[in-house]
């Protein structure tokens, strides 16, 4: 009866400590994003050439994200400005490991033809993507993005609310920073320097 007690205790304590361990490797190794915030993950869109994108397609590359409109008036193509500027500052060989890319939230206007043309417009190497409602629904949910399309006009256009945020993620996909709409080129050109 002793000796079974003794082995009893001695499983027992084995036990916690191989448990013990393992919630440490969990904690320090087992997450690598524990403390980050949850913005980002998988999506699936479409490219310009209207074929099927996600987001393992830019891994190894760093990414910077922005959700948006070919349609919006400022805060769109003064933050996808911004963000070509702050590019073409770190030079070829740097920002060939950055790649700056457009999401449409307004799929219902920006086909990818659309999303193609306007993202010609900025750095070269921006890829601009969309897709159905739904797919677009998800990828803006996946990065915490806010948009509602707003009341048509009599001409039927309209305008979308939306959140103005620019997202640089690592080159696994992960959430290192974002910038809002009012962020300098050279603050954006910083803190792409810092990761780089």
């Amino acid at each position: 009866m002793r000796r079974s007690l003794q082995f009893g205790l001695l499983a027992c304590g084995t036990l916690v400590v191989v448990l013990a361990g393992y919630w440490l490797w969990w904690a320090l190794e087992g997450r690598p994003d524990r403390g980050r915030p949850a913005i980002g993950g998988p999506f699936e869109l479409i490219d310009g050439d209207g074929r099927k994108v996600t987001e393992q397609n830019f891994r190894g590359q760093h990414m910077l994200v922005y959700f948006g409109y070919t349609f919006c008036p400022d805060v769109c193509p003064t933050t996808l400005f911004n963000a070509s500027a702050a590019l073409d500052d770190l030079g070829p060989e740097l920002a060939a490991k950055v790649r700056l890319i457009f999401i449409s939230i307004d799929p219902e206007r920006d086909t990818p033809e659309v999303v193609k043309e306007y993202a010609g417009h900025f750095h070269p190497g921006t890829t601009g993507l969309t897709g159905a409602p739904a797919q677009v629904a998800a990828a803006a949910r996946a990065f915490r993005i806010y948009y509602r399309k707003a009341a048509p006009e009599e001409d039927g256009s309209y305008l979308v609310d939306h959140s103005s945020i620019l997202f640089l993620m690592d080159r696994k996909g992960r959430y290192v920073t974002h910038f809002g709409h009012e962020t300098t080129v050279d603050e954006i050109a910083a803190a792409l320097k810092r990761l780089l």
